[in-house]
């Protein structure tokens, strides 16, 4: 909604004048100006006010009119109409998903591969607005899709990532280090790693640490989620007869995950079941939304023309009853 505001309010000051103005005009000019000196006034009660003469009454009220509009347009009364433009635009992610061996274990459904997979499409169908890329790590590293804006794209390579297209193992720094290079010439609002893992970091050439620290130079923010449950996970083994289930237990380097999310200004989260993982896809999701660059934008517009139009009109008026149908002299 517009809003009124005055530009020099201290002008209203000006306002206190008009009684004292009104009583000086009637008290030194209205009664003493065409007096005829009667020695009684009886015989004039009955004479009935004319047209001329409330016409000579109305000449003080336009001229104080008149005082009071210029008064205004000196306030300078102006109008802002405000809004809030908020720019959706702007923010790169890269997801880093984690495609090992034990991400086939079955603590989440079907399995940690297919369920981290499952969210990150959800997560990508509510950012259409973003660029967002995909690297997968095991034993080594390798970019999926770039940063893009075709999701459709995206969403095609994500639904190929499997357990077994690189060696094995768990390259957590170079997958890191590959996503922030793809990051670091951005010039996005809001540059963003989607970590997800259920191991420790026993491959690759680069330090989880440097990657992050690398990170946090480039102004990136690593969200790191931890997939798996506490206990022993049921993990299916191939064999000659068939597929049996072992039991893997779950192994997450924690600290050493919450050290990378804390030196980049993100946050570390621990998945055990499907539902939890949804959470932290949603709590990020809403998170990075609320990082929307906002911009409040107001258009201004000066209203001081208005009274000095209508004063001057009250002007007119007042010069033409004065000087012709008063017929008054100066």
């Amino acid at each position: 909604m517009p809003e009124v505001s005055f530009h020099n309010p201290y002008a209203f000051l000006l306002f206190l004048l008009l009684p004292f103005m009104i009583w000086w005009y009637y008290e030194k000019i209205g009664h003493k100006r065409h007096t005829i000196t009667f020695p009684a006034l009886k015989a004039l009660n009955h004479i009935p006010v004319t047209f001329r003469e409330t016409l000579w009454n109305a000449l003080p009220v336009l001229r104080f009119l008149i005082l009071g509009l210029i008064i205004l347009a000196i306030t300078r009364p102006q109008t802002y109409s405000f809004h809030e433009d908020y720019s959706i635009e702007g923010i790169d992610i890269m997801l880093v998903n984690d495609i090992s061996g034990s991400m086939l274990a079955e603590d989440l459904e079907p399995n940690r591969l297919e369920a981290a997979k499952a969210v990150a499409e959800s997560f990508i169908n509510g950012r259409p607005n973003d660029r967002i890329g995909l690297v997968a790590f095991a034993g080594s590293a390798f970019t999926q899709c770039p940063l893009t804006a075709d999701h459709s794209v995206l969403r095609m390579l994500l639904s190929k990532i499997q357990s077994g297209m690189i060696n094995d193992g768990t390259a957590i720094g170079d997958g890191v280090s590959i996503a922030v290079d793809r990051l670091k010439e951005s010039t996005a609002v809001s540059k963003v790693i989607i970590l997800l893992t259920d191991g420790v970091n026993n491959s690759g050439y680069v330090d989880p640490i440097m990657s992050a620290n690398i990170a946090a130079v480039y102004g990136i923010r690593i969200y790191v989620v931890g997939v798996g449950t506490r206990e022993r996970a049921p993990y299916p083994v191939q064999s000659q007869n068939g597929t049996y289930y072992d039991y893997l237990e779950s192994h997450i380097d924690e600290p050493l995950m919450q050290e990378m999310a804390a030196k980049t200004g993100g946050k570390y989260f621990r998945a055990v079941d499907n539902e939890e993982l949804e959470e932290i896809y949603s709590e990020i999701d809403e998170m990075e939304k609320t990082r929307m660059q906002v911009a409040h934008l107001s258009n201004m517009q000066d209203l001081w023309h208005y009274p000095v139009f209508f004063a001057l009109l009250l002007l007119g008026i007042e010069i033409f009853i004065r000087y012709t149908l008063l017929k008054l002299l100066p």
